[in-house]
């Protein structure tokens, strides 16, 4: 039986960004864990927000992929503040990313949070959470980084394990 955790990652991917899906999808299957996800491995019943806390409770972790969604050539960050300024290009993930997230962590569910490169705000941004924000690897380095991100990725495992079997919860 395989644990079940939760992807938060949008269902509309580019190329690079698919890639990197199936790569973190073939490192769940070989680690025991079993994806799970809004719209791909469960479909609603009722409205979506309480279909995501329905599958997280029933997850023993989370997984965060912070991919582009939305991209703006120009745009003006704060307007009609003191901290206003003009920004040359920026890039934003799906709003689901950090309602997901949020979900997870309130359930004190193990974290792991990737963005691409470009990607900040809320779940994002560094000291928001307990958990370190990894940058995404480019398809290029993806094969060099593939030994790297295992053992992110199995150290995550543990923490998920111990979820799934009670010994975070003292039970």
């Amino acid at each position: 039986m395989r644990i079940p955790v939760f992807v938060s990652a949008p269902t509309s991917l580019n190329a690079e960004q698919d890639r990197f899906k199936k790569f973190i999808d073939r490192q769940l299957a070989d680690l025991g864990l079993e994806p799970r996800a809004l719209g791909r491995s469960d479909y609603p019943t009722q409205y979506p927000l309480r279909e995501v806390m329905v599958i997280a409770r029933h997850c023993s972790g989370g997984i965060i992929l912070g991919f582009e969604q939305f991209y703006s050539r120009s745009g003006v960050v704060k307007r009609g503040t003191k901290e206003e300024r003009k920004v040359e290009s920026a890039v934003f993930p799906t709003p689901w990313n950090n309602l997901e997230a949020g979900i997870l962590f309130s359930l004190r569910k193990p974290l792991l949070i990737f963005r691409e490169k470009g990607i900040s705000g809320g779940v994002f941004d560094a000291g928001v959470t307990d958990v370190f924000v990894h940058q995404l690897p480019s398809s290029a380095n993806l094969i060099k980084k593939q030994k790297e991100l295992r053992e992110v990725l199995m150290t995550w495992r543990g923490r998920v394990a111990a979820d799934y079997y009670g010994e975070e919860r003292g039970q």
